[in-house]
């Protein structure tokens, strides 16, 4: 019979499994995204008509809603196929920002989110302190950030633009590290249902850290990069 006690080396595969998916989200993410903005037909359809655009932004909210309550109800095809889903979408709604920074602004700004996600995840694991107590903040400031850009939509106001993604930056470097320590809770909860639905864990743990890389990188992009 296999062990499902807790383990370093169960950790260590769970993790696995969780990094293979977000990793596998994000490529799906950024091969849709250079396709479609390969083509001007294609990108004039999805953001020509408002309706189309934002019909795919409330779909990818709803999408992430649902893997969010429903992972563990579903089977583990069912989950990797919705999260690949969203990641598709994800994909084709961010096309846009392929457009219209310049490829090397992209590049780099991919690079400092890789290590800056990477050193908070570290951190994540290896910390001692309880990040919990962090939680309700670092969620007030997600709030605040969306509120912030809406109202910054009619403002026009550079200068907090700039603001605002400084303050993304932060928030979601810091919700990396939680979500991470939360990671070891998501391996606990699947070791204590016999490890039957780790893979939709799994799966449901590269979304909430594929989120954190995808926003994380937005808003590294709009401090540090160049318009085409």
């Amino acid at each position: 019979m296999e062990d499902r006690t807790l383990s370093v080396q169960g950790l260590n595969a769970f993790l696995s499994k969780v990094f293979m998916w977000m990793f596998l989200g994000l490529l799906t993410t950024a091969a849709t995204a250079y396709f479609v903005a390969g083509s001007d037909q294609l990108l004039s359809f999805v953001y020509s008509n408002p309706v189309i655009y934002i019909g795919l932004i409330v779909f990818e909210f709803i999408l992430v809603v649902v893997i969010g309550k429903n992972a563990l109800k579903y089977t583990y095809q069912k989950t990797v196929s919705l999260f690949l889903l969203y990641s598709f979408i994800n994909g084709v709604t961010l096309s846009i920002i392929v457009r219209l920074y310049a490829g090397e602004s992209v590049s780099t700004a991919f690079v400092i989110t890789a290590a800056l996600f990477g050193v908070m995840a570290l951190y994540g694991t290896f910390t001692k302190t309880d990040l919990t107590p962090f939680r309700s903040f670092l969620i007030i400031g997600v709030v605040g950030i969306i509120i912030a850009t809406v109202a910054n939509m009619f403002m026009g106001s550079s200068q907090m633009s700039y603001y605002i993604s400084i303050a993304g930056v932060v928030i979601f470097a810091g919700l990396t590290a939680y979500d991470m320590q939360k990671m070891k809770q998501y391996y606990a909860y699947s070791v204590s249902e016999g490890g039957s639905k780790e893979g939709n864990i799994a799966v449901r743990g590269a979304l909430t850290l594929y989120l954190d890389f995808i926003n994380l990188f937005i808003f590294v992009l709009r401090l540090v990069g160049r318009r085409r």
